[in-house]
């Protein structure tokens, strides 16, 4: 078992730390938020994931940028610059076919990159996925408000020396586990990384849109989600295996977001795991599809189309997004342009085709 600390750069010259665990196949374990190598190694909350995937695989983890052992003062935090973190790594530690294993953003990273790294991976494990951001499944003002609450709760209580800010997070995470659990999860959160950088963390996971690229994955694929997760609906995660390609849908009987020993799943997720990773390796994929929905939408563009697809008029569009109608106006021209469709109705229906405008 090698588990030192190496530390590889990314394309942009970011120092990210990762380590090497275990024997067996490979099996890259794609970081979620908050996480940190040398703290996870003692935190009852992650530690026995590690632990229980390294007697069986060899386990390559890593700590996203801004966190952990990795650069801490980092000038770009975005999905992009995740997905090449994980590139970077791949390499660094000389993996040439493997699987991947990620939970929340983390399995939106893995998605990604399997999506454009086919022939790289032979089986992607998502755990308490998602397609769409907050931002984006937000459906009321009242969803609004909360992922502002949310978002201040971060600004003032973060490294606060009380803990009972960061006990909303714990609560969202874990609302069964035990007070050992919960403690360990904020310490977790104290140490994982500033308050600044956890707010640029939740701005980009709150507006990552997984739709498109979801419909390039082209290898196995195991989509895992508590039943009733309270931090990312259940329904979040059938949209997700719904839209990649064959992907295979298991709801665990749990409350957590991240589920643990003690629970009656922990033994079947295991077990699950373990055979869809036996399973004989399927051969390489070949060249991706185009894209349904064309990859050059921008973020933007995409909130613009989620609220075409749900029905909104302009008028409608324009006072929740807080842009002018001219703006707008721009916005739905240049969707159209990039869709190939003449007309509103046209481009609704291939937005719903691709996921976009379903009721969370």
């Amino acid at each position: 078992m090698d588990n030192g600390i190496n530390f590889c750069s990314s394309r942009d010259g970011t120092r990210i730390a990762w380590i090497r665990e275990g024997q067996g196949p490979p099996l890259m374990r794609i970081p979620t938020w908050p996480m940190h190598l040398e703290f996870d190694r003692s935190n009852p909350v992650s530690a026995p994931w590690n632990e229980a995937l390294a007697r069986r695989y060899t386990v390559i983890r890593f700590d996203m940028r801004g966190t952990g052992l990795s650069d801490r003062e980092v000038a770009n935090v975005d999905f992009e610059s995740w997905v090449e973190d994980l590139a970077a790594v791949a390499d660094a530690a000389g993996l040439d076919r493997f699987a991947l294993i990620g939970h929340s953003q983390g399995a939106a990273m893995g998605a990604a990159y399997a999506a454009s790294h086919p022939q790289r991976i032979s089986r992607l494990i998502l755990c308490g996925a998602y397609a769409r951001g907050r931002v984006l499944r937000a459906r009321s003002q009242a969803d609004r408000e909360r992922i502002t609450a949310f978002i201040q709760l971060i600004r003032v209580g973060w490294n606060s020396p009380e803990p009972v800010f960061r006990h909303v997070f714990s609560s969202l995470f874990l609302p069964d586990a035990t007070p050992a659990h919960l403690d360990a999860w904020d310490r977790l959160q104290a140490v994982s990384t500033s308050t600044e950088m956890a707010v640029r963390i939740v701005g980009v996971v709150d507006r990552m849109d997984l739709r498109g690229p979801a419909q390039h994955v082209r290898v196995p694929t195991l989509v895992f989600h508590a039943a009733e997760d309270a931090r990312v609906p259940l329904e979040e995660g059938r949209l997700l295996a719904g839209l990649v390609p064959a992907a295979q849908f298991v709801i665990l009987p749990s409350r957590n977001h991240i589920w643990l020993p003690h629970e009656a799943c922990w033994n079947a997720f295991l077990e699950r795991v373990d055979e869809f990773l036996a399973r004989p390796a399927a051969q390489p994929a070949g060249p991706v599809p185009a894209s349904p929905l064309g990859d050059e939408l921008t973020p933007r563009e995409r909130e613009v189309l989620e609220l075409i697809a749900r029905g909104q008029s302009n008028g409608e569009i324009s006072s929740e997004l807080g842009i002018s109608p001219h703006t707008l106006r721009n916005h739905v021209a240049r969707i159209f342009a990039k869709l190939r469709v003449p007309n509103r109705a046209q481009a609704i229906v291939r937005a719903r085709n691709a996921g976009f405008g379903r009721e969370s």
